[in-house]
């Protein structure tokens, strides 16, 4: 059996929603990640940012940029005792962009490549493991990988909740108010079985 992980969207989850983050100066946490990703970093879990970054495929900024972001991301939440053991992105976008990145691949999401890339990467049990995000999206790459899903409320979430769960196809297991209400949720859960 390999390791439990919690996968978390970036934007909207993790991170403020300020749209494409062109600028490392636009990354702000949300009050309360931090102490969700140390609470789960103590309760054993692996903690992997999934995130869609179609800006490289627009044209918006470079790949290098979305490295110095997830660099700040880490250090934010270093600053307050908590760390990312994994972060994945998709640069691309099925119909724009430059041709090595316009293309309809397996890591966007809601394609599930990204968690099977860390699981085959990290040694991560995807049946154990959970997803969290703020979209529809994100619930749809965790059921396709086989994790548990949780909403979270910031970001796109509530917004997609009232006005557009009617057309999901895709209900999350569990809605949370944010992402420290997530991870409290899993771990109660966790601790029932």
């Amino acid at each position: 059996m390999g390791r439990r992980a919690i996968f978390m969207d970036r934007d909207g989850t993790v991170c403020e929603e300020v749209g494409y983050v062109n600028h490392v100066d636009r990354v702000r946490l949300l009050p309360r990640s931090a102490a969700a990703i140390r609470a789960a970093n103590e309760a054993g879990f692996q903690t992997v940012v999934v995130t869609n970054q179609a800006g490289v495929a627009r044209g918006y900024f470079a790949e290098s940029l979305v490295d110095e972001a997830h660099d700040r991301v880490r250090e934010l939440l270093a600053a307050e005792g908590a760390r990312l053991d994994g972060i994945y992105y998709c640069p691309h976008h099925p119909e724009v962009g430059a041709p090595a990145y316009r293309k309809t691949c397996t890591c966007r999401k809601p394609s599930p490549g990204m968690l099977e890339r860390a699981r085959d990467e990290m040694g991560i049990d995807l049946q154990t493991s959970y997803m969290v995000g703020d979209t529809v999206k994100d619930l749809g790459a965790g059921r396709r990988a086989g994790t548990t899903s949780v909403l979270v409320l910031t970001g796109y979430g509530k917004g997609e909740l009232e006005y557009q769960s009617h057309e999901w196809t895709v209900r999350p297991d569990h809605v949370a108010t944010d992402l420290l209400d997530a991870v409290q949720w899993i771990l109660g859960r966790e601790a029932s079985r």
